[in-house]
């Protein structure tokens, strides 16, 4: 009797192995804590649209992740998935559409590419000789630069035909998912069930004993990077077509999550060690969070601090399960399940510390908000640019007023990214959608589903190509360009050599800009532009440049910056000669561009008034949810700043 009764309170074989495998896997049992404790939080997160929104979320950095486990477990690194997924996205584009080559003959060239781009960092490594922290870290420049040389800096329409790679089967099985799946199998197969899979474990494992054993090193590192790099190309091809363009600027900094996503998995960067498996999980647990902080209402600006704090977690938990058992177990014992003994209080602890993590940023992290208040998405291209976050503050101040539940995106300027947080807000039922897109055509397709899922959309700052939207809140980007043209001609009175200093490639803002100026300094022909160059938007980036750029043009006259940051950045590599002998002329009208004016240091400056652009934004979206009608187009006027009227904006 008493051992028919222990006999009844032993777990059950399924729940012994289910035990088993979360002790033996800490990034599952990292992975599981996550959907537990963000499925308590959210009641939006365990759905079905949303579990398919996470998967597509995950999988360009899981095709990446899988390419680049080949190259962990072989104690390598590769820096370069990322641009050679752009690249070989580009190269796809460009001869499909701008060449005429048959669609699948393109295809096979991306791939292609993606394998050519491999195997140089394999020879680079493997007979060059050169670390392969280096080797790859050059191709990552290489790769973007030739990106961005096929393309001109202009996104490019991908082929239908090949865009539907980026749809769903039957009407809910996102395509993507099904590609992980299948490229995360032919992961397994080959690790697992092939001499090159056993040979990257030997490599990874002692590389001096692999060739002592037999095993060619060196040809099969080429054979480690040309499957990172035909990986790469695979995951290039799924993320343009899922936004439905070529970007040059696509997959920047991917690289990083799918290292992030392999020693999640439980890969160690020292190599021999890693599995098909452990980089799905790894991949999942990034989607997971970046979808759950979404759905949470997480501020933009904590939520990397949060993703950061559990990934570090999420591999503290299987290291300190490997170290424990190390030291704590005796040969040949095991503790529960078959793990070490010892282990399972180290993960217990550093589960909770997790759940802790996400429900503290739940609670503390995330703006108040009432379930009586209407919810609306605003979905920003970055908040590392004082004009948005002017735009943001605007937007929020509106928010507060109307009674509105506002959630605010950083899209860190990733096309891909701005898709994920428009999807995740449609998943989570708001009211309105407000985007300010990364890229106008690359923005299409994630509006176009919410509004299918008739969810009004405001577009702020910039236009969204093929897809419809409610209404348009924007400045003319083109005219402000031909007013900057007009303001800097009148500067130096019709004549002189000038800079330009462009923004990001690709971005539609530059685009416009550029545009614009060029349009405007046609009116001047004593003006000549002798240099122009790309700074990103950004101040550094433009104080750079601009030093570069006076060592070849020492007496330019003037310079037009398409915005204030890379304006301020110019402004100091001019030093003395800035608002003196050169005219510098920005766009944006951001606080410090203003101060810029007021001292003289600018000539003038294009403003916006990017918090009306955000207060308009807000205000359109809820009268589009109380089904108000609203114009088209809403046009903040632009206006030139200078000396005599910059009170005026103060």
């Amino acid at each position: 009797m008493a051992a028919d009764a222990l006999k009844g309170d032993r777990p059950s074989g399924a729940v012994l192995v289910l035990r088993r495998v979360l002790l033996d896997n800490g990034a599952l049992s990292a992975l599981v804590v996550l959907v537990v404790a963000l499925s308590l939080l959210s009641d939006t997160f365990l759905t079905t649209q949303n579990l398919l929104n996470v998967g597509v979320q995950a999988a360009v950095t899981a095709i990446l992740a899988f390419g680049v486990t080949f190259v962990i477990v072989s104690a390598g690194i590769d820096l370069s998935v990322g641009s050679v997924a752009a690249l070989s996205a580009t190269v796809l584009a460009w001869t499909g559409t701008s060449q005429g080559l048959p669609v699948w003959s393109a295809l096979v060239l991306a791939v292609v590419t993606g394998v050519a781009c491999g195997l140089v960092n394999g020879a680079l490594v493997a007979f060059g000789k050169l670390p392969p922290f280096i080797a790859t870290l050059a191709m990552l420049s290489i790769g973007r630069g030739l990106a961005l040389v096929v393309s001109q800096g202009t996104p490019i329409p991908f082929p239908d035909s090949v865009s539907g790679l980026g749809d769903t089967l039957g009407g809910w099985l996102p395509v993507p998912v099904i590609v992980m799946l299948a490229v995360g199998v032919v992961t397994a197969v080959v690790l697992a069930r092939t001499y090159s899979g056993r040979a990257m474990y030997a490599i990874g494992g002692n590389e001096e004993a692999a060739r002592l054993s037999g095993i060619r090193v060196k040809r099969q590192k080429l054979v480690i990077y040309a499957l990172s790099g035909a990986f790469a190309a695979i995951a290039g091809v799924v993320l343009a077509a899922r936004l439905s363009s070529a970007q040059p600027q696509a997959a920047y900094g991917y690289e990083l999550d799918a290292i992030a996503a392999v020693v999640i998995g439980g890969a160690s960067l020292s190599g021999g060690v890693g599995k098909a498996s452990g980089t799905f999980v790894g991949a999942l647990i990034l989607a997971v969070l970046r979808n759950g902080l979404n759905l949470l209402s997480v501020s933009a600006f904590w939520q990397q601090v949060v993703i950061g704090v559990v990934i570090a977690l999420a591999v503290l938990l299987d290291t300190l399960r490997r170290r424990t058992g190390a030291l704590t177990a005796p040969a040949g014992a095991s503790g529960p399940g078959g793990g070490p003994p010892g282990g399972r209080p180290v993960k217990i602890a550093v589960g909770a510390v997790a759940v802790a993590a996400v429900a503290l940023a739940a609670v503390f992290l995330r703006p108040g908000s009432s379930d009586a208040q209407p919810k609306v998405g605003l979905s920003l291209s970055t908040l590392n640019n004082p004009f948005f976050v002017q735009l943001k503050a605007g937007a929020q101040a509106e928010a507060e007023a109307s009674g509105v539940d506002l959630t605010v995106t950083d899209a860190q300027n990733d096309a891909s990214q701005q898709a994920n947080h428009i999807q995740n807000f449609t998943s989570r039922g708001v009211k309105a959608v407000i985007v300010n897109p990364v890229d106008s055509d690359a923005a299409g397709p994630a509006v176009k589903a919410a509004g299918q899922a008739d969810i009004p959309v405001v577009a702020a700052d910039r236009g969204v190509n093929k897809a419809p939207v409610d209404t348009l809140v924007a400045s003319d980007n083109v005219a402000g360009g031909r007013l900057a043209a007009k303001t800097l001609a009148e500067q130096l009175g019709g004549k002189g050599t000038l800079l330009v200093l462009q923004g990001t490639a690709g971005t539609s803002a530059s685009r416009e800009r550029g545009q614009g100026f060029r349009e405007g300094l046609k009116a001047y022909p004593g003006l000549k532009v002798v240099a122009r160059q790309p700074a990103d938007f950004d101040r550094a980036k433009g104080l750079d440049v601009t030093a570069n750029l006076l060592q070849s043009h020492p007496d330019v006259n003037g310079v037009f910056a398409e915005n204030d940051e890379m304006a301020l950045g110019a402004v100091k590599a001019l030093g003395a000669k800035a608002g003196a002998s050169v005219k510098v002329v920005a766009f944006d009208g951001t606080p410090d561009g203003l101060k810029a004016v007021r001292d003289g240091s600018l000539a003038a400056t294009v403003a916006q008034q990017p918090r009306e652009l955000g207060r308009l934004a807000v205000r359109n979206a809820v009268r589009l949810t109380k089904g108000e009608k609203v114009d088209a187009t809403v046009r903040v006027p632009v206006k030139v700043v200078t000396a005599k009227n910059v009170a005026d904006f103060s």
